[in-house]
């Protein structure tokens, strides 16, 4: 039997929609509909549970720290258009983080997040200047918004010109740590700090799960 079910905006998602991330001294268990994350030991009955399992990499232990360049960036060019476009789009964004129980906000992005799952692939300027854009839209905004809101919302700035976004929601260990991001064509991070790398995949347009390639495809 097909473990599978369409959602929202065509989005895939399992019914349990669960994915267990594992290394060899922990599991990060993240259910995607209640919006929960639990670390665990590393064990059978943890990769056993049902959810979808995902390999991380062994990481050194780096206690949150990275390196990051004291030169403040230069100002990113973003074209009227997008500025103009992701105005609207955030708005948007932001209605649907408020609207409806608190408790299924982080389903309710996840899910506006991969509802361009069957449209063309941005290209890299696409994904870049729809990030760009949106963060320039969102400097006022009087709520939070940090990396799913941002992406998220960068996803449905590129619906809108009829492009898929490679949205990623993934973990990194030690210490475990959650991020959202968007991808370009070749599975890079776009418009984000070196340590986006250290983050394996765990959700995509095409639902729970890694990715090979950037291709957001189910391992």
């Amino acid at each position: 039997m097909d473990a599978s079910r369409s959602g929202p905006g065509g989005c895939t998602v399992s019914r349990t929609n669960t994915v267990v991330a594992c290394a060899a001294h922990a599991c990060v268990v993240i259910d995607y509909d209640a919006g929960t994350t639990e670390l665990r030991p590393t064990s059978n009955a943890a990769t056993a549970m049902g959810g979808v399992v995902v390999g991380l990499p062994d990481t050194v232990l780096m206690w949150g720290t990275v390196e990051q360049s004291a030169a403040p960036p230069e100002p990113a060019r973003i074209p009227m258009r997008w500025r103009i476009a992701a105005v609207p789009v955030v708005l948007a964004t932001a209605a649907v983080w408020a609207a409806g129980r608190r408790r299924n906000r982080f389903s309710r992005l996840v899910r506006l997040a991969c509802s361009g799952r069957d449209l063309p692939p941005a290209t890299e300027s696409q994904a870049r200047y729809a990030v760009r854009a949106v963060r320039w839209a969102a400097q006022l905004l009087p709520m939070r918004w940090a990396c799913l809101e941002d992406s998220t919302a960068a996803a449905l700035l590129l619906v809108l010109v009829r492009r898929r976004a490679e949205w990623r929601h993934g973990v990194a260990l030690d210490p475990v740590r959650l991020h959202a991001w968007i991808a370009g064509p070749e599975g890079e991070p776009v418009e984000e700090p070196a340590d986006t790398a250290l983050y394996t995949p765990t959700y995509t347009p095409n639902g729970p799960g890694s990715t090979r390639a950037g291709k957001g495809a189910r391992p």
